[in-house]
């Protein structure tokens, strides 16, 4: 059984870093978004890379592999479609082909699980009832993986925007003051922040970017929100907005917000500092307590039995 719980263990870790292979990197496909939106071509250098750059043999059985793959795990209707790109694109992955990976994924995850745990269950000679219950477990667990993956790649992601919020606001807010415009101050802050918080730069400048091709700036700001799936974000927006309709001052509404965002994200920063006490109860419990217990206990216990044993003998003779 722990064979079997390792061997199980061992092609979950796998699998993943397969898939996690699969999905297109996140990095050249945001430069790819960001020179095709604002119109610009690959430089003459990038484009000869690109075009000696190889497929890799993996990416190249995915691709064939994907549109048979992920048929038995289809959205019902386009609704559903929508939903799952835009918790990809939440967790920084909008290329067209993230979807049918991740698709193509859950199936092949489940089956390898399946197969491999039918293989070893077998082998170790289990009862029929107990070798169903292992296979429909591990299949289970292999579907489910990617919808765990994903779901931790889009928290992490809007931590990090969620992170870099008030910082990027107070910065907004210095260009909107100094005399740039809305826009002008988005793009400084994108460029400003690229290097510290990239994943919220990479919004900004998408969102720029868009209301340069025409877009309403309600418009994009609100795509921007929805794009991060982060609250904090949606508030911001709603408060430009707000501001914008109103004729009120940007600037205040801006400072504004970022004073509050940093209020919570001190209390958030407090709460997880009370948190920790109580989370280190349980490795204080497992593993430092234990030993200091033998460190204390064992001198004098091996002194009481070296007493009752030569008490012992004594009585004895």
């Amino acid at each position: 059984m722990t064979q079997l719980v390792i061997l199980v263990v061992l092609v979950v870790i796998s699998a993943a870093m397969i898939i996690y292979s699969f999905l297109p990197d996140r990095r050249e496909e945001q430069d790819k978004v960001l020179r095709r939106m604002s119109g610009r071509t690959p430089l003459a250098g990038e484009r000869a890379a690109q075009e000696a750059k190889k497929t890799s043999t993996a990416r190249h059985v995915m691709e064939k592999v994907a549109p048979y793959a992920m048929k038995p795990v289809m959205p019902r209707s386009d609704e559903e479609m929508s939903t799952l790109r835009e918790k990809l694109a939440q967790a920084g992955y909008r290329h067209e082909s993230a979807t049918r990976y991740f698709l193509a994924s859950k199936t092949i995850v489940g089956g390898v699980l399946t197969v491999l745990t039918l293989i070893v269950a077998w082998g170790g000679g289990y009862e029929a009832k107990q070798l169903f219950g292992m296979v429909a477990t591990a299949g289970g667990l292999g579907f489910l993986m990617p919808n765990v993956w994903l779901w931790i790649a889009r928290s992490q992601r809007s931590e990090k925007i969620r992170n870099g919020l008030p910082d990027s606001l107070d910065l907004l807010v210095v260009s909107v003051e100094s005399g740039l415009a809305l826009d002008a101050g988005l793009q400084r802050v994108s460029d400003e922040m690229s290097n510290v918080h990239p994943e919220l730069s990479e919004e900004m400048q998408i969102a720029t970017l868009e209301t340069q091709m025409g877009v309403p700036r309600s418009e994009s700001l609100e795509h921007m929100a929805k794009r991060s799936g982060v609250a904090e974000m949606r508030a911001m927006v709603a408060v430009i907005t707000q501001a914008e309709r109103f004729g009120t001052s940007v600037a205040k509404a801006l400072r504004t917000q970022s004073d509050t965002l940093r209020v919570k994200r001190r209390l958030k920063a407090e709460e997880r500092a009370q948190k920790t006490t109580v989370k280190l109860m349980l490795p204080l419990i497992l593993f430092i307590f234990p030993s200091i217990f033998v460190v204390l206990v064992g001198p004098a216990a091996l002194q009481l039995i070296k007493t009752l044993g030569s008490g012992g003998a004594l009585s004895a003779g």
